[in-house]
């Protein structure tokens, strides 16, 4: 995390006051949001990423990148991802069945021995059919054991799901770890689409990992779209999905519900 982001800031207050997350997550006071995803170019809504948001009532709203980074510092990143994932899986039982449903898993999720098979029988408790699911990995689980994040994420393509490594372009970038993981989707992160309009160079390097996606068979989904003008691009460039502000916020599931049967 850079040190002079605000969001570094708030973190350190948010640890000064002690530990409380679990106990939130414990309490169900961490609220599941979606974020719509759009499929381009057509802008067809295909489906939401779920995120974890809470409305602490002294602080005030709390999106995801915060709480995962409270979580991490207190060792509850699993149990938070699982939080989200298993709220998510009760709302989207009532969705139309065209929509697709992503849910993020931290590292730690699939480096444990029984994660695939525990995800997957918490699908089918759910009642979800797995082929309208995907879960989505960081570049984290690159860092971790390779070979088997590789067999997991198998076992859930196998299964029917799909898998998508989240957040490129906010770590390192490794694009020689990407044929060793079984992937559907690559996610760009908001930082490879944020100067792709004024900066020539910027954009080369979106069209060029745009390129080297589909030479491996993936699909792309840009994140953080907030101008019409990096819409306009990624859908140029070939980027199969786009979710951010442009369109949609996260919202709560009653909204995207109501989105979705509008």
């Amino acid at each position: 995390m850079n040190m002079s982001d605000p969001m570094f800031d708030r973190l350190e207050s948010f640890l000064a006051d002690g530990p409380f997350l679990r106990a939130a997550i414990a309490a169900g006071e961490i609220e599941t949001v979606f974020q719509p995803q759009y499929a381009l170019p057509a802008d067809i809504l295909v489906g939401a990423e779920a995120l974890a948001r809470w409305q602490h009532p002294e602080r005030g709203e709390i999106g995801a990148q915060t709480l995962f980074a409270l979580a991490a510092e207190e060792g509850v990143t699993a149990e938070l991802s699982r939080h989200v994932a298993l709220s998510a899986f009760e709302q989207f039982r009532s969705w139309p069945q065209h929509l697709r449903l992503s849910v993020n898993v931290t590292p730690e999720e699939v480096e444990s021995e029984d994660f695939a098979s525990r995800f997957l029988v918490e699908i089918a408790e759910a009642g979800i059919d797995p082929a309208r699911l995907t879960a989505e990995i960081t570049e984290e689980v690159l860092l971790g054991d390779l070979p088997h994040a590789a067999t997991s994420l198998g076992r859930l393509q196998q299964a029917g799901m799909r898998t998508a490594l989240d957040d490129f372009g906010a770590g390192f970038c490794n694009f020689r770890y990407l044929k060793m993981l079984p992937l559907n989707y690559l996610k760009l992160d908001r930082l490879m689409v944020d100067g792709i309009v004024e900066d020539e160079r910027d954009l080369a390097v979106l069209r060029g990992i745009v390129a080297m996606a589909n030479a491996l068979g993936l699909d792309v989904i840009a994140e953080g779209i907030e101008r019409e003008g990096q819409r306009a691009l990624v859908s140029a460039e070939g980027c199969n999905t786009y979710q951010g502000f442009l369109k949609a916020a996260p919202m709560s599931g009653r909204r995207f519900l109501a989105l979705a049967n509008a």
